[in-house]
């Protein structure tokens, strides 16, 4: 396997045993935030970034009527969790997010999980899952 050090860090096409890490993008009807937080967090997550987005999908929007007048509305708001695991916790943050934001409506979100090349923590220079 190739590795090639530039400075302290080293970048290889493949990652050292138990340092893999995944990113979790995940997109949720926003009143199931607090709760897929609560579950994650018990499940080991100790850290998550969230942003309120609007999004469609297979619902391509809805109407809505305001003062009398019906319009459409493009556009539906969602939240965006963006968490970074171990690459061993991975499936089980997928499952509980998955199991947790779920109301069986259209509309409840989607998951999708990405390899890490790398990761740091500016404060201490750790890298990779011990940046986490």
């Amino acid at each position: 396997m190739p590795v090639v050090v530039i400075g302290k860090r080293k970048l290889s096409t493949e990652t050292d045993k138990g340092k893999s890490v995944k990113l979790i993008i995940a997109t949720i009807k926003p009143f199931k935030l607090e709760e897929v937080r609560e579950a994650v967090t018990a499940a080991g997550v100790h850290g998550m970034m969230v942003t309120e987005i609007k999004g469609f999908g297979s619902q391509s929007g809805h109407t809505e009527i305001y003062r009398g007048a019906e319009y459409a509305v493009n556009f539906v708001p969602k939240v965006k969790l963006e968490i970074v695991v171990p690459d061993s916790l991975a499936d089980q943050v997928v499952e509980t997010i998955a199991k947790t934001a779920k109301t069986g409506k259209i509309g409840d979100g989607k998951i999708f999980v990405l390899d890490v090349e790398s990761a740091l923590r500016v404060r201490t220079g750790e890298t990779d899952g011990d940046a986490l």
